[in-house]
């Protein structure tokens, strides 16, 4: 008989594991859940996006922006709006009082030539004013350009049309969708990068023109790829895992290794590890790691589940186990001792069993030698 080493490693890896508790699987009772605010998603295949980050910033359209001015001379007598004020086209803003005699002297309105944001305001009550002078600034700000500042090596993957997802901070963590409408008229030599130009709507006019905007701009996408929120997956680069929920056992999760791809803004890629519609902990998924006094034992969770005793490894209660567990009872050895006991015989038996499987391979080759 031929001894294989895969056969020896599987065996020896087999008692291993089942010698050893489950220690992956954690169980928490409900106060533990909603203390760590636990939240799942399932996992799933989806269109995986690629992507490439980007810094810029928010501007105005050039189009959108108007001023009033007045077409006589005389002075201000009149101002109804103020900077920040959004106002209506064609909305009373200011009046005016001509410089032409008369009693009173001829006024007019002026009103604002377009809806929007008042941004800007350059006079007050009383002053006097002249044709050639802006009085407001009028910005419409219901869409906004978001221009980023793209690395001049990834432009060629960009056109008009490109998606973008687009975070400015004045808006949390929700993600606007921005469409590339083109490109900047010059490149900057100094960083290497050249401007791409996406329009955003702005319907509660919540960012304005200069703010900070970081672009995760889609480059491809690749279709049936399993994907998880980023939250979900925990670890350092060589040992990345997740917490998925256990299908059985309430309030019960297990920590399974994963292998990882792709990532972007949002969500990254599992090679291997978790099947589609396996519930991964999202909100909470950290916290697990040191969750410990809130936690209930495996073996009880399964007893609950069952209806019948298990170990407390979570593995079906054998005879020999239950002996060893009744051994007190009956003025014997504890528990743990019983439980210790069983092992050291059943890995003496396993190694006395290697060793007659090597005396006989052994037996085997030397005749056939000679």
């Amino acid at each position: 008989m031929k001894l294989h080493l895969p056969l020896f490693c599987s065996l020896l890896f087999a008692f291993a594991a089942h010698a050893a508790p489950d220690s992956n699987t954690l169980v928490l009772d409900e106060v533990g859940v909603k203390n760590l605010r636990i939240e799942t998603v399932e996992a799933e295949e989806t269109d995986f996006e690629e992507t490439v980050f980007a810094l810029g910033r928010i501007a105005e359209i050039p189009e959108r922006h108007a001023v009033v001015s007045s077409r006589i001379a005389g002075r201000v007598i009149g101002l109804s709006a103020q900077e920040g004020d959004t106002v209506a086209a064609e909305q009373v803003l200011v009046r005016v009082e001509s410089r032409q005699p008369g009693n009173p002297p001829p006024a007019i309105d002026l009103k604002a030539p377009i809806g929007g944001l008042l941004v800007d305001s350059h006079i007050r009550l009383g002053e006097p004013v002249e044709p050639d002078k802006e009085l407001l600034d009028i910005s419409d700000l219901s869409e906004v350009l978001a221009i980023a500042r793209v690395p001049e090596d990834q432009a060629s993957k960009l056109a008009p049309g490109s998606r973008a997802h687009i975070h400015v901070s004045a808006l949390g963590d929700q993600p606007l969708e921005g469409e590339m409408i083109r490109f900047g008229t010059s490149a900057d030599r100094e960083s290497g990068t050249i401007d791409a130009v996406f329009k955003v709507a702005n319907p509660d006019l919540r960012m304005r023109p200069d703010m900070r905007a970081e672009f995760s701009i889609v480059m491809s996408k690749r279709a049936n790829v399993i994907g998880i929120p980023r939250s979900a997956l925990q670890g350092d680069a060589s040992k990345r895992f997740v917490y998925v929920k256990h299908f059985e056992l309430p309030n019960a999760f297990i920590k399974t290794p994963v292998q990882v791809g792709q990532m972007n803004d949002r969500y990254v890629e599992i090679i291997r590890g978790l099947f589609p519609a396996d519930e991964v902990v999202t909100r909470g998924a950290y916290s697990l790691s040191f969750a410990g006094g809130g936690s209930v034992s495996l073996k009880e969770a399964l007893d609950a589940a069952h209806g019948h005793e298990h170990a407390a490894d979570g593995s079906e209660l054998t005879p020999a186990k239950k002996a060893a567990m009744d051994a007190p009872k009956n003025g014997g050895t504890t528990t743990d001792d019983g439980h210790k006991r069983w092992m050291y015989i059943s890995g003496g038996l396993f190694i006395l069993l290697l060793a007659s499987i090597f005396r006989k391979s052994r037996a085997t080759i030397e005749p056939n030698a000679r």
